[in-house]
């Protein structure tokens, strides 16, 4: 019998990847008792108690919501800022255009530890502190040169003639760039979105600094779950599971844009 050596590698490699994820869920329907006492493939007495407590406990549905709303700001401002941009490296040569567009770039190498201690100080002097336009603004540093370098590759491939043809036809600009050239680039937009909102969704250490109880994220409250009788396994659990589903809906929904990302040689 003739093993297929692809198909195998596939198996074994979601196998690995599902396993993580097939063990968090299964926690997450323990009590803590059994998860720190037995080890078991299915749990022995299921349990939805930690999703109850994640749907009734305002800090935890809450970090939710504080999430879902500053992840929704920092994609709309960063995708607001990066469209034009990446359209002016695109269509126009301007006297230090590849200088700029680099240190664009670099702002994307630097980790968020760096900018950590300025945002905090800068946002405690302004009154912007536990906000959640304070986290998506702190975040945009990071995502804004991330989408532009996207954006710009799909906006390069679009032929400078279109815009040509669309004047000739009696487009101004903002008319040809809203009814032609944003549908035309429409895969690049869903790619950066994606992007941005998957850092927005998981970066931990900004979120955490700039934020105590009124915007505090899910993220930061998965940190903070440590009680009197030690931390609270299936709760945690739990709190992962539905962590993971909001980004696993944008993937799908945007699973065809970036796999032409990848086509482009963008993402």
């Amino acid at each position: 019998m003739k093993i297929n050596k692809s198909a195998l590698v596939m198996v074994v490699y979601i196998v690995f990847l599902m396993l993580p994820i097939y063990w968090l869920l299964m926690m997450s329907l323990k009590t803590n008792q059994e998860i720190l006492s037995t080890f078991s493939l299915w749990p022995d007495n299921l349990t939805f108690d930690n999703y109850k407590v994640i749907f009734t406990d305002p800090s935890w549905y809450g970090g939710y919501i504080n999430s879902i709303i500053y992840v929704v700001m920092n994609t709309v401002i960063s995708l607001s800022v990066a469209i034009p941009a990446a359209y002016a490296f695109s269509r126009y040569t301007f006297m230090g255009d590849k200088h700029l567009f680099f240190w664009l770039l670099t702002n994307r190498m630097a980790p968020p530890a760096v900018f950590a201690l300025p945002f905090f100080q800068l946002y405690s002097s302004v009154g912007l502190f536990d906000t959640h336009i304070a986290v998506a603004l702190a975040h945009t540093l990071f995502n804004v040169p991330l989408a532009v370098w996207i954006l710009e590759g799909f906006m390069r491939g679009v032929p400078r003639e279109i815009d040509e043809t669309a004047y000739i036809d009696g487009y101004s600009f903002f008319g040809f760039f809203r009814k032609i050239f944003l549908p035309l680039i429409a895969p690049g937009i869903g790619v950066a979105a994606f992007f941005c909102f998957m850092f927005s969704w998981v970066e931990l250490l900004l979120s955490r600094t700039l934020t105590s109880v009124d915007a505090k994220s899910i993220a930061a409250t998965m940190t903070r779950t440590v009680s009197a009788s030690g931390l609270d396994w299936g709760v945690l659990a739990a709190a992962g599971i539905l962590t993971i589903i909001p980004g696993a809906l944008v993937i799908y929904f945007v699973r065809n844009y970036i796999a032409k990302g990848f086509a482009l040689g963008r993402v």
